[in-house]
């Protein structure tokens, strides 16, 4: 098996992975992605007990019990740039002997499990609800730099999306999907969608403030937009990525989208904070029996 260079893997003096200070045993085979860091202990205040807390940057890792289950929560910052580098390094902390610099022989499969916040773009989305992304448009560029292959629907999706978008929109999406075994047992009952991943917050959702926005038309491509009865229901910014790098190294993954906004109706949750500790504890529920 060939030897990974140093600078292809880096590691910290200590032996821990460059960007998220973190050691083999440090991670549980469950880990929870958030974007904001505060929101790690806004987690893990819910599990009976805490047995490793680690920062750098604004990846913040507490790794603890709820119950008989270990869990990991780890704070990847915003958009997928940074899920690049956190689902390449939590592989590598278990795929990977950081003493060789070898691939394993046996490969171990994480459950990557996402709770973050997004936008509604169909008007029967109700604010404060909570939406599990069954697959993602990624408007980003990540999947592109991968050996990843779109699925026979996805390609279906995405060339039906081509001739909707405007002749002059620059980027080529990519389609992913959750891990199907997930969201059969931690979906159901929840209402489901397709997410776009966009690669900004503001003109890449269709936002403008004083920047002009190239594209004020795509919004409401986007919210009109049907494929074989399948519609695209929310925005953020990082689903598409970890399903795409989930799948690119043989990991489960799945989103959870907490709908603070409803972009048709320009609604905002009155109490997002609520919102989002009451979605918390629901996931939490499914994450123990996951």
């Amino acid at each position: 098996m060939e030897r990974i260079s140093e600078t292809d893997l880096i590691l910290n003096a200590d032996g821990s992975v460059y960007h998220l200070n973190l050691l083999p045993g440090d991670i549980a085979s469950t880990i929870i992605t958030v974007g904001d860091p505060e929101r790690v202990a806004a987690i893990s205040k819910y599990f009976d007990r805490v047995e490793v807390r680690k920062a750098k940057r604004e990846f913040v890792t507490h790794t603890g019990y709820l119950g008989d289950k270990r869990l990991t929560v780890i704070s990847t910052g915003i958009g997928t740039g940074n899920i690049d580098i956190v689902l390449n390094e939590l592989d590598a902390l278990v795929n990977i002997d950081l003493d060789t610099r070898r691939v394993k022989e046996e490969l171990q499969k994480l459950t990557i499990i996402r709770i973050g916040t997004s936008g509604a773009i169909q008007a029967d989305i109700p604010v404060d609800s909570l939406l599990v992304s069954s697959a993602a448009v990624g408007f980003d560029s990540l999947m592109h730099y991968y050996q990843f292959t779109n699925s026979t629907n996805g390609q279906v999706f995405i060339a039906d999306l081509l001739a909707t978008l405007p002749k002059n929109y620059p980027l080529h999406p990519y389609f992913s999907e959750a891990d199907d075994h997930l969201l059969r047992k931690m979906g159901k009952g929840l209402q489901q969608g397709i997410t776009l991943t966009a690669p900004g917050f503001y003109a890449p959702q269709g936002r403008q403030i004083r920047a002009k926005n190239n594209f004020p038309e795509l919004l409401p491509v986007l919210q009109s937009f049907i494929s074989h009865d399948q519609r695209m229901t929310n925005i953020e910014m990082e689903t598409a990525g970890i399903y795409g790098m989930a799948s690119a190294l043989g990991h489960r993954a799945i989103s959870f989208n907490i709908i603070l906004a409803n972009r048709v109706t320009q609604n905002f949750s009155a109490q997002p904070q609520h919102a989002i500790d009451q979605n918390i504890k629901l996931i939490l529920e499914k994450v123990v029996v996951a």
